[in-house]
């Protein structure tokens, strides 16, 4: 493919609360096995885009080490690669990224040294299949300066969230707000982008010299009526994890028969890191419906229409029910969990009792020491 990639991954959600106080969101774990970064990732290796930048800022241990080795995407080649990016201060910058204008600026040198004529750029944080090159075929046929991906949400989340496009016919955009406090439109941009490189070169050096630094508000905003912004819609499964209830709700939608189905059996295939791990165990006396239990894991009690990350151990007479536990929890005796997200690496003591509600999950942390002498 003639373009080259770049990840935004650097952000942070206070509305994330708990769950990105040690991780970036776009490492937060997915439907059992996935990190968030995942799915662009995959996309853009899928499109046969072989050179890809990853810039990270906020949390970005856990992040950085999934990222250490690239052979997962297929990235691992003499000609491209996958770079990863943090802020760095030299003698003539010492700032951290202030926008994602300001990642790309501060690592300009990457697009400078590439020759490829496009670029398409992602955030870490959505859930979704895309063919880029198809999104590329729509920019080269409609001139465009600047292509914007875009989703109609219908009800499925509150559009305010992201930024906002009114689209006539031939697919121009005509009016591009973002995060509007309130809106009646429906369709969203999905932060994925493709325009040429000189011209992202230009533009992300004159909105430094302006002291802009956010890619949507300081470029393509303010240029809509100067620039050709043309919207692809996307008509595939798309999810933001931005929010605890968007979170919870995407990987609740892998329980769903079809969503499965597309993301696990149906080509391109998504693509992770992948860890040395025994099949699931389930003990005598055990119960599963509706679930997605992954490599590690050891029932013992009852889980019903909930995931299991990696290495859960699930005691006797446990219940957990509509609930997501992360990576590596013990799970005590007589414990029962409804309607929770659980922190990775806890320890449940047992005869817990944590209930949430449907509308409002519990996201429950706890740091009991799991061997005691």
């Amino acid at each position: 493919m003639r373009a080259i990639g770049i990840i935004l991954a650097g952000g942070s959600s206070t509305r994330m609360t708990e769950l990105t106080t040690k991780r970036a969101t776009s490492a937060l774990p997915i439907a059992g096995g996935y990190r968030s970064i995942d799915f662009a990732l995959s996309s853009m290796s899928n499109s046969h885009i072989s050179k890809v930048a990853v810039f990270t800022q906020y949390n970005s241990k856990s992040l950085t080490q999934h990222l250490s080795s690239s052979k997962w995407w297929d990235f691992g080649r003499k000609q491209g690669g996958l770079f990863v990016f943090t802020p760095t201060q030299t003698q003539d910058n010492s700032y951290w990224y202030r926008g994602t204008a300001d990642a790309i600026a501060q690592n300009i040198d990457f697009l400078k040294s590439s020759h490829e004529p496009y670029v398409v750029i992602a955030s870490g944080d959505c859930v979704y299949k895309l063919d880029l090159n198809k999104v590329l075929e729509f920019h080269v046929e409609k001139n465009a300066d600047i292509t914007i991906v875009t989703k109609d949400l219908g009800e499925r989340d509150d559009p305010s969230r992201f930024g906002v496009v009114s689209i006539d016919e031939s697919g121009l955009v005509t009016e591009y707000e973002e995060k509007p406090i309130v809106t009646s439109k429906t369709t969203v941009s999905t932060g994925i982008y493709v325009i040429r490189r000189r011209q992202l070169i230009e533009l992300i050096e004159k909105a430094g010299n302006e002291g802009g630094f956010d890619l949507v508000k300081d470029i393509f905003i303010r240029y809509r009526g100067l620039k050709k912004l043309y919207a692809y819609q996307m008509d595939s499964y798309w999810s933001n994890i931005t929010t605890v209830d968007s979170y919870f709700k995407t990987n609740m939608d892998f329980l769903n028969r079809e969503t499965r189905d597309y993301f696990f059996n149906q080509y391109p295939m998504v693509a992770s890191k992948i860890e040395d791990l025994p099949p699931a165990k389930y003990n005598a006396g055990s119960k599963v419906t509706n679930s997605l239990i992954s490599s590690g894991c050891i029932i013992n009690g009852e889980v019903s229409n909930s995931i299991l990350f990696k290495e859960v151990y699930v005691g006797n007479n446990c219940t957990i029910r509509n609930s997501i536990i992360l990576n590596d929890v013990y799970i005590g005796d007589n414990t029962y969990i409804e309607n929770c997200i659980v922190e990775s690496h806890d320890t449940i003591r047992a005869n817990s009792n944590y209930v949430g509600e449907p509308e409002k999950i519990k996201i429950v942390l706890e740091k009991n020491a799991r061997y005691v002498l």
